[in-house]
């Protein structure tokens, strides 16, 4: 479990002086606009200043075990979290690709020290308990350099405020601001390709970025539709600390010169899409990549989900699968390992009504502009699951 945005739930002033204050000040701590604090003094800096330092982390469950209590694996380090995509290295040990969803901030992996058994559950339990934190520097060149955050190497040190590895990793974006990681366009899933050996990385979009700011791997000044880059670790070891990359599509309508959009020719009118946020890969190893924010506004469309080609004549050609309702984010999408049954959710669906030309209005509960999925008139619209099968069985989108 990612736990993201919890900037939002803390209110309150820090004591003058709070050794916390250029910590949180990075982590956009406090915004405030939820309220907890009114309820709860954890939520009040005034009060329990230190209480942001126990949030941001990845916490992880064992769902086979209803007497389990969830860890929170600070090894992982401290950001806004998207999700901790995973995949096993040739040598064993477990790899987690981390995107910290944020303008201007960074790519990261995790690699654990000890190594997965497949036939010994018990053994694996702590394996995210010790490892090494990279952050990502993407130079123009096209090469990667996964950076350690290690205290002790190179600027994370005493002088520079890091008493310690867990200083590291409470202040992780401070740490990678010093080593010199590349500002991204708010990243978000990052998912490893078993298949082909790659990676691929969904960056939603920045309009904060001036033309000044442009480089390499952030291409577009003002990008309001995001990219997708792909990387490729060496020798194929996604354990490396070194690779290369490489920017798969730019988002957005191909059509308008001025977005710079790059589908390939093959691409339909329904086919391309913008704001690139969660993404899966199925077995054959195709690319499906969810989206977030594009609204009838923005796009002229809703979020969905499209299946995107990384190989071959048809690379970088997309196609779409599954569009949600109004107002919706598509997040989560994830297949079976025969590709027979795909799961999506379907979050927020009736937001934004004032967005949607034949509604036209803020949506409330009283006049919501969709009542999906029930579409009853004494039924709220309700957040959901959504399971995809192929009508007759067998795999899905041959």
């Amino acid at each position: 479990m990612a736990e993201e945005n919890f900037h939002g739930y803390f209110s309150g002033e820090l004591p003058a002086g709070h050794k916390e204050a250029a910590n949180y000040e990075r982590y956009g701590v406090p915004e405030g606009g939820y309220e907890w604090a009114n309820f709860h003094d954890r939520y009040d800096l005034s009060k329990e200043p230190n209480e942001p330092n126990r949030f941001g982390w990845i916490v992880e469950v064992d769902v086979m075990d209803p007497n389990s209590v969830p860890k929170k694996r600070t090894a992982l380090g401290r950001f806004k979290h998207e999700g901790a995509e995973s995949i096993v290295a040739r040598d064993g040990r477990v790899v987690f690709y981390l995107g910290d969803d944020e303008r201007f901030d960074y790519v990261y992996k995790f690699v654990t020290a000890g190594t997965f058994s497949p036939t010994d559950r018990a053994a694996n339990m702590d394996l995210l308990d010790e490892g090494t934190l990279y952050a990502a520097k993407f130079s123009e060149d096209g090469t990667l350099q996964w950076l350690p955050l290690i205290h002790g190497q190179g600027p994370l040190t005493a002088e520079n405020g890091f008493a310690g590895q867990a200083d590291v990793l409470i202040e992780t974006r401070r740490a990678a601001d010093l080593l010199g990681a590349t500002k991204m366009d708010r990243p978000e899933d990052i998912q490893p390709n078993g298949v082909n050996g790659k990676v691929y990385l969904m960056l939603t979009n920045n309009t904060r970025r001036k033309a000044d700011q442009v480089d390499a791997a952030n291409p577009r000044a003002e990008n309001a539709f995001g990219h997708v880059i792909e990387m490729i670790e060496d020798g194929g070891d996604f354990a490396a600390t070194a690779g290369k990359w490489e920017v798969l599509l730019k988002c957005g309508d191909p059509s308008v010169a001025e977005v710079g959009a790059t589908f390939s020719t093959e691409t339909t009118r329904n086919g391309w899409f913008g704001m690139p946020d969660n993404c899966a890969v199925d077995s054959a190893g195709r690319l499906w990549v969810a989206t977030d924010g594009q609204g009838p506004k923005a796009t002229g469309r809703t979020d969905g989900l499209w299946a995107v080609d990384t190989e071959g004549d048809a690379r970088a050609t997309s196609k779409l699968f599954f569009r949600v309702p109004v107002g919706a984010e598509m997040c989560g999408p994830l297949f079976t390992p025969d590709d027979q049954t795909a799961f999506v959710a379907v979050q927020h669906p009736g937001d934004g009504g004032d967005d949607w030309e034949p509604f036209g209005r803020p949506s409330y509960y009283e006049d919501l502009s969709t009542r999906w999925p029930d579409f009853k008139d004494d039924m709220p619209v309700r957040p959901s699951v959504v399971v995809i099968t192929k009508q007759g069985g067998g795999k899905i989108a041959v």
